[in-house]
């Protein structure tokens, strides 16, 4: 009997791919050699995993971007529609805590291969971009120099600052505590005197403006006590495993980083209709462009939850992810299974320290391994403000590689301002990081666009670019698309050590060099080094 070629292929996948359905526990060898990403992207400086790593996803995002994926350096993939456990134990990978059927597919050879394969039938690009201006400009948000006081005169100020020292405009996102309390959706107007005023001043000075949101909603409120009597809030089965949602009479009260709070129910769709409402109402009234939609993680829906529809934590906060499909402007800090959307990711919060620094790479690298390829990296010094407080002075290097370390990254995100923290030699050298990004931004806009067709990630890890070759572990470097490698200095020392691939490379001092070879380097402060592929 003879078969057509897509008959062949189609008997290959069949043959490649394993459905295992609900069992207690699924246990896969390990190849020798054979190396595994996926999961959460908060943990990616821990890939790939090593023996007595464990992770159950069910609850846990680890407070950023995740997806029920993993893949092998062997081309292997294994997905599942719901949240599973997983642990890597004498050399197997253990899957158990499973609700719904695995789906192990070794159809590929390289970790590149296991991503296509796994991205065309699980979260295929929807062909489709968020706003343009947060990959073209760099972006600034007010948390950092503002933190809790945020309000028009500061704001103002803030964006004035950033065109008077030289920054060119983009978009600003004001941050939390611009409402007199969660869930109302008005400027308060003891900061914010006219706020369609100074949103339209933001525009005219070329800025677009993106406003802060969470699902929470502050307790004992007007607007709380109209949402429980509509039933659009979560309740708390209070102790009863068997209690329905029609039974339930008292909301789930979370405790968050702000203190306590209810919290929005979107497998309702009045409650989503709501919320929506009222951000069409922010958008109408005082002419906004987008939203930040922060929290949404899934530890933030407890198990004595009751909601409208059953669904995980997991499911929540995809719902949550849903919103922001309505709006092209939009940013998000957790995710759970919304890879090939036009949503854009941020990193979570990283600390003002070179540990976290280091952390940019592989974290922004693995998102796009999971589909999530409009990543930011986090705002460049750090956006956890914490490691702000009680400090004299900052660490000016740090935040000079944080900028250089984000330039060429899909997007970069400036809080703390440069020309408040840094001497005037160090400001120079991050304005000189941001130049660097202006000469790229042509190429970084084809990538962005591609991958909205293709879904192939923008900022690729080494590993992916170039299988098997051994730079499993090279966490220091990344591939722009398939032309640029970039090797920011994120150690303090001031000595890189690069891995060119095989080819011929130029260096961004115009200097060729013939690779595969290990290149030990200073690297001047202002400088970010960058190797261009000009022949396989």
């Amino acid at each position: 009997m003879r078969y057509t070629a897509k008959t062949r292929l189609l008997l290959t996948l069949l043959i490649c791919t394993v459905t295992v359905q609900l069992r207690a526990q699924t246990s896969i060898t390990v190849k020798p050699g054979e190396k595994w990403f996926g999961g959460a992207v908060n943990d990616a400086h821990l890939m790939p995993f090593k023996e007595g790593y464990n992770l159950n996803m069910y609850g846990d995002t680890r407070g950023n971007q995740a997806a029920p994926l993993l893949l092998s350096t062997t081309g292997r993939f294994i997905w599942s529609e719901e949240p599973f456990k997983f642990a890597f134990e004498n050399n197997k990978l253990v899957i158990t805590e499973t609700s719904a059927a695995l789906i192990i597919d070794s159809a590929g050879k390289t970790l590149q291969q296991a991503f296509k394969n796994a991205a065309k039938r699980f979260f295929p690009s929807k062909n489709m971009l968020p706003d343009t201006l947060l990959f073209s400009r760099p972006q600034y948000n007010t948390w950092i120099e503002l933190v809790y006081n945020q309000n028009q005169k500061d704001i103002l100020n803030y964006a004035r600052s950033i065109i008077d020292n030289g920054f060119p405009p983009g978009v600003i996102m004001i941050d939390d505590n611009w409402a007199d309390y969660y869930g109302r959706f008005d400027f308060r107007a003891d900061r914010f005197t006219n706020a369609a005023a100074m949103i339209d001043t933001l525009h005219n000075m070329g800025f677009k403006v993106m406003l802060w949101i969470s699902p929470f909603v502050s307790p004992d409120t007007e607007v709380y006590r109209e949402l429980l009597a509509k039933r659009l809030l979560l309740f708390d089965n209070s102790g009863d495993a068997n209690k329905s949602w029609d039974k339930a009479d008292k909301p789930v009260i979370i405790s968050w980083w702000n203190g306590y709070s209810s919290v929005l129910d979107f497998t309702n769709p009045e409650a989503k209709a709501w919320f929506q409402g009222r951000l069409d109402h922010m958008v109408k009234t005082y002419h906004l462009d987008g939203f930040k939609f922060d929290a949404g993680d899934a530890d933030f829906y407890p198990a004595n939850a009751l909601s409208f529809k059953k669904a995980t934590p997991n499911e929540h906060s995809r719902l949550w992810g849903e919103i922001g499909l309505n709006y092209p402007l939009n940013e998000y800090r957790a995710m759970w299974k919304m890879g090939g959307e036009p949503l854009v990711e941020r990193l979570r919060d990283k600390q003002h320290s070179w540990t976290d620094l280091q952390k940019l790479i592989p974290h922004l690298t693995t998102a796009g391994l999971l589909g999530y390829q409009f990543t930011c990296p986090d705002m460049i010094g750090g956006g956890e403000f914490g490691s702000f407080i009680g400090r004299d002075r900052l660490d000016e290097e740090l935040v000079v590689r944080s900028a250089q370390c984000s330039a060429l990254m899909p997007m970069m995100q400036f809080s703390v301002a440069p020309w408040r923290v840094l001497s005037k030699q160090n400001l120079t050298a991050v304005k000189k990081a941001v130049d660097i990004r202006a000469k790229y931004t042509p190429y970084i806009m084809q990538l962005v666009k591609l991958s909205a067709k293709t879904g192939e990630p923008i900022a690729r890890s080494m590993e992916y670019q170039y299988p098997n070759q051994g730079y499993t572990d090279v966490k220091g470097q990344f591939m722009l698309g398939d032309r640029y490698l970039v090797a920011p200095m994120i150690a303090k020392t001031g000595k890189k050590t690069v891995y060119l691939p095989k080819g011929t490379w130029k260096n961004d001092l115009g200097k060729q060099v013939k690779g595969p070879a290990k290149i030990e380097m200073e690297v001047a402060a202002d400088r970010l080094p960058v190797f261009e592929l000009v022949k396989n």
